[in-house]
């Protein structure tokens, strides 16, 4: 009797070379690279893609009419929606057809640690706002009731150093969840797991990922100054450069 055959291996362009864990530094000019490659993406499928932002775009909307509820569940379920963007990448980066209902893949693949994800993350934003209060005491509270000149700048202090301590905050956990997405649905990592993976990727290319900052800051003010128009393309094109960054930062050249 014949031994059965093995599983066929995933020949995806991404999975064929050698995955870092824990990922690797790439060049400054790399931060450039993944919007060019992003946009590339995005060209290939253009009305797929403006199609999954609008539906987006809807989608929050409607949850925005909830309050609380609504505002949660947007913070949780956007690990969810990216995995699915993510999905969608890596076909069109594999030369195949990419699909609408990709954008919901993230619902039927790995659902239950992209949602961790993003527990985890509203969590941290909810630990955030607490730590920011109690280290500005009452002082935001009074600025927002500053009537007097001196008070005004005061006020304007209290909130600036408000939001200073806000971002330092922010961007470990803003790093912590980049790259978890692809890390999740890709190599099936657990959430904490790809937080870290994701975490120690974005801390070892910090300089490619100030030019890339600078790049997209530039694009979204383009992108914003024809009612908004813009961001049809630059969502897209945002999404799918989570994509690209992933393949450049845990793959071996």
């Amino acid at each position: 009797m014949s031994a059965s055959p093995e599983p066929a291996k995933d020949e995806t362009i991404v999975l064929r070379d050698a995955f870092v864990p824990q990922g690797r530094t790439v060049a400054f000019e790399n931060g450039w690279t993944w919007v060019a490659q992003a946009w590339t993406i995005f060209s290939r499928a253009a009305g797929v893609w403006i199609g999954m932002v609008i539906a987006l775009v809807l989608i929050y909307v409607l949850l925005a009419v909830l309050p609380v509820a609504g505002a949660i569940a947007s913070i949780v379920a956007g690990p969810v929606f990216t995995g699915g963007l993510m999905l969608a990448s890596r076909t069109i980066d594999q030369g195949g057809e990419p699909q609408f209902a990709q954008l919901f893949g993230g619902f039927k693949h790995r659902f239950g640690a992209l949602v961790g994800v993003g527990a985890l993350y509203f969590a941290g934003m909810a630990l955030i706002v607490l730590l920011v209060v109690l280290a500005t005491g009452t002082g935001v509270w009074a600025a927002l009731q500053a009537q007097t000149p001196e008070a005004v700048m005061a006020a304007g202090a209290t909130l600036l150093l408000a939001l200073l301590i806000f971002l330092a905050l922010l961007m470990p956990l803003l790093m912590a969840m980049w790259f978890a997405p692809p890390l999740i649905v890709f190599h099936e990592l657990g959430a904490v797991a790809a937080m870290q993976a994701s975490f120690m990727g974005c801390l070892r290319n910090m300089l490619p990922f100030l030019l890339y900052g600078i790049v997209l800051l530039i694009a979204s003010i383009v992108a914003s100054i024809p009612l908004m128009l813009g961001w049809l393309i630059l969502g897209p094109v945002t999404a799918a450069s989570i994509y690209t960054a992933y393949r450049d930062i845990y793959f071996t050249s």
